[in-house]
């Protein structure tokens, strides 16, 4: 599966993931959200999306481990992945982009605004990796 998350960069840019060299995918409170980000699996490839100002698929990812209960979450409901960074795509694709192209209509980066975790069909993910110079 493919699967796209978002970030605002002024809280924890692709730059800084790259640096960190894996980051553990928290703070995921959506109850639809979370249920998607149950639905990873080790070596799925993951779009990073920064939100905010930019709007825009800027990078790649893997996710690293299987969905675990969240230890910062006294309820137990909520569940985390440890994700490693990829490349950074050569140029961003932007949510404009994204959105001028009418088979993405159905796509939940278009259709859920808010959403922070999401699934990617292929076409979606060759599309855009194609756009973004992979």
């Amino acid at each position: 599966m493919k699967w796209l998350v978002k970030e605002e960069p002024a809280n924890y840019p692709f730059t800084q993931f790259v640096k960190d060299g894996r980051t553990i995918w928290a703070r995921v409170k959506n109850p639809v959200a979370q249920k998607i980000l149950r639905e990873m699996t080790p070596g799925d490839q993951v779009f990073y999306y920064h939100t905010g100002g930019e709007k825009a698929v800027v990078g790649v990812a893997r996710v690293a481990t299987s969905p675990q209960p969240d230890p910062a979450d006294a309820s137990g409901k909520l569940y985390v992945v440890e994700l490693v960074p990829g490349a950074a795509l050569k140029q961003p694709v932007t949510l404009a982009e994204v959105k001028a192209v009418k088979d993405f209509a159905d796509f939940a980066l278009v259709r859920l605004p808010r959403l922070s975790v999401m699934p990617v069909s292929e076409a979606q993910w060759t599309w855009i990796a194609k756009r973004g110079g992979l």
